[in-house]
């Protein structure tokens, strides 16, 4: 049997009808499908989604990249076992892809892209928008998608497409391969009908799979942490991936073995926990940091130890030191020539709880790292409280009127500028979906279509974007989504004047914070004079949002408790004392430094590179 379709039509009844499970638990893969219509789409994936608007909802957007974040943000609140697609035209539309596509690949989360292309026919040639290759005929310009996707192919036939989207699904719901996925349909061949076998569109379970370790590995595992005298587990990502707090905690609590955690495993214990350290690394606690650099064994569960997390190769100094990596993908699991454990990070953890039964770690141990982590929120208390509350707030006081004001299951959603950092030391995670940091690309734009990701995920959430001033110029567009669907989320605007992480990084490598500011330029041609007459509350106001204005830290208090209590986009405006009040960085991050130079800041700070950068290990 068979059915007459168009390709577009064929392929939006294909994705209405795949599913995941994991756990006995079964939910829709694909949860809709945001677009922007073009000459390239707007006749084939355009036309098919009117048809079907029964089986998927479309999500109308304002940005390429930005419908890109919203359905990453989507993904990552559901665990990855749903995601959304996104169509746009060729030409720009397909280009404003590639950045929303490196974000989900690096940060292994899911995503269906559905870009148009040319003619696979080739009537005419070229196209509006067409990229000439002058030898290679069948280039275009989606292939900039080749690299940040973790699966490519482009449908020049509509039977090609039944093979290509199996695959594509397979990718999608594979928690070792799982990314941005690209399926680019030339403009004929989405508007061309097939006979397809009804077989194609009956519903499909694709079960995620929770692998357990090799006897083998886990025996060696076993003995590599009843050796250690002072272990340290740090969790990333795949712990929230996998769902493996409940198995963490129960690690940690049968065993006294401390957890740091990366920017995206931050969560993985609830901030109250005795064995929670906090964030690792250059953005980390110093309880945290201290005991890596003294740690003999290192556990890692589900992180791809990004630069941060390891200080550049600083931070982990312990002269014996040793690795254990529990991750799903081998490819992680092998860093730093670790013992591996490749397996789904709960069963894992499970595991090795059990064959660890009745090993503990030294009671001395323990009464140290919990001696740091109360000296530590002495630091946070610190940083949060405000002694004048008729004051204008510091950034870190902004987070604690937030830290006061945010329920248990709230959600706050950050990604670049001096706020990562910040957040990483100082906030109080109080659950598992709380702390939502993009730090894998660390991608200014991100947070405001995340947010509505996130609110389409979890309807009954409060879900808060906090933004500084640079990352809002970049794109506030998703604003008029948010006010378009109701989606009630909640921006923190913080106003500093320019990029304050990247003025503070520029002034300690020698840069002298020049062009971060956002100020008139002076007579001497720097960016030095008054801060521009920039209002960006009233562009939020403009773009359809709920603005309150906040000059104080009271004021501040009373306008986060009036936007949580709002059932509209609301938009919480406060400009900030630039004093730095947030507590120093407790490890390296390595940015090269000029190795020559003429002016004294860049000769200092190549001084001090150079004493930092002599403490780097390989750990072989």
């Amino acid at each position: 049997m068979s059915v007459r379709l168009t390709t577009a039509q064929a392929l939006v009844r294909f994705l209405a009808a795949q599913h995941t499970e994991r756990d006995g638990v079964r939910r829709r893969l694909i949860t809709g499908m945001w677009g922007i219509f073009g000459h390239g789409n707007v006749a084939g994936l355009g036309q098919a989604l009117v048809e079907y608007a029964d089986v998927m909802p479309y999500h109308q957007g304002r940005n390429e990249q930005a419908m890109v974040h919203a359905a990453v943000g989507h993904a990552r609140q559901l665990n990855r076992l749903s995601a959304q697609a996104v169509t746009t035209s060729i030409g720009p539309g397909a280009t404003n892809l590639v950045t929303g596509a490196a974000l989900a690949t690096i940060n292994r989360l899911p995503v269906l892209l559905l870009p148009g292309d040319y003619f696979a026919a080739h009537p005419a040639d070229p196209l509006l928008q067409q990229l000439e290759h002058p030898v290679e005929a069948d280039v275009s310009v989606n292939d900039t998608l080749r690299p940040v996707s973790r699966y490519f192919d482009r449908i020049t036939r509509p039977e090609a497409l039944i093979a290509s989207a199996l695959q594509a699904m397979r990718v999608l719901t594979d928690p070792a391969e799982t990314g941005a996925v690209t399926l680019a349909l030339p403009q004929d061949v989405q508007a061309e009908a097939y006979d397809w076998p009804e077989d194609f569109f009956a519903d499909r379970v694709w079960r995620v799979r929770r692998p357990a370790p090799d006897p083998a590995e886990l025996a060696e595992a076993v003995r590599a942490v009843r050796a250690a005298g002072r272990p340290l587990l740090v969790a990333g990502g795949g712990v929230h991936h996998s769902e493996a707090e409940a198995a963490l905690r129960a690690f940690a609590e049968a065993t006294g073995i401390p957890v740091a955690s990366t920017q995206a495993g931050k969560g993985s214990l609830r901030h109250d926990h005795p064995a929670d350290l906090g964030g690792i690394g250059h953005t980390g606690t110093a309880v945290a940091d201290d005991l890596a650099r003294t740690a003999d064994l290192v556990i890692g569960v589900g992180t791809r130890y990004s630069d941060f997390t390891t200080a550049s190769g600083t931070l982990f100094q312990h002269p014996d030191v040793r690795f254990l990596n529990l991750n799903i993908t081998a490819f992680d699991a092998h860093k730093l020539a670790a013992g591996t454990l490749v397996c789904d990070a709960r069963s894992g953890l499970e595991r090795l709880t059990e064959a660890l039964d009745g090993h503990r770690v030294d009671p001395a141990y323990e009464a140290e790292y919990r001696t740091g982590k109360e000296r530590w929120e002495r630091v946070v208390e610190a940083a949060y409280r405000a002694g004048d509350p008729s004051a204008v707030p510091t950034q870190t006081q902004v987070l604690g009127a937030l830290d006061a004001v945010v329920g248990e299951t709230d959600v706050v959603i950050n990604a670049a500028g001096s706020l990562p950092g910040d957040l990483h030391k100082l906030w109080r995670a109080r659950s598992p979906r709380q702390y939502h940091l993009e730090y894998g690309y660390s991608c200014m734009g991100y947070e405001i279509p995340a947010a509505i990701g996130v609110q389409q995920a979890a309807p009954d959430t409060v879900v808060w974007a906090l933004v500084g001033d640079g990352t809002y110029l970049m794109m506030p567009t998703e604003i008029v989504t948010a006010v378009q669907e109701g989606l009630p989320v909640n921006l923190v605007l913080v106003q500093n004047h320019g990029y304050a992480s990247i003025g503070g990084l520029s002034e300690s490598v020698g840069g002298e914070r020049y062009g971060t500011a956002y100020r008139h330029r002076a007579a001497d041609g720097t960016f030095t004079g008054a801060p521009l007459p920039v209002d960006l509350a009233a562009n939020a106001a403009s773009l359809g949002m709920e603005v309150l204005r906040a000059k104080t830290v009271a004021e501040l208090r009373d306008a986060l408790a009036r936007a949580r209590a709002s059932r509209r986009p609301c938009c919480v405006y406060v400009e900030t004392d630039p004093a730095p009040t947030a507590p120093p960085a407790e490890a390296w991050w390595d940015v090269p430094v000029a190795e020559t130079a003429t002016r004294e800041a860049a000769i200092g700070a190549r001084e001090s590179y150079d004493r930092q950068v002599a403490a780097r290990r390989r750990h072989l």
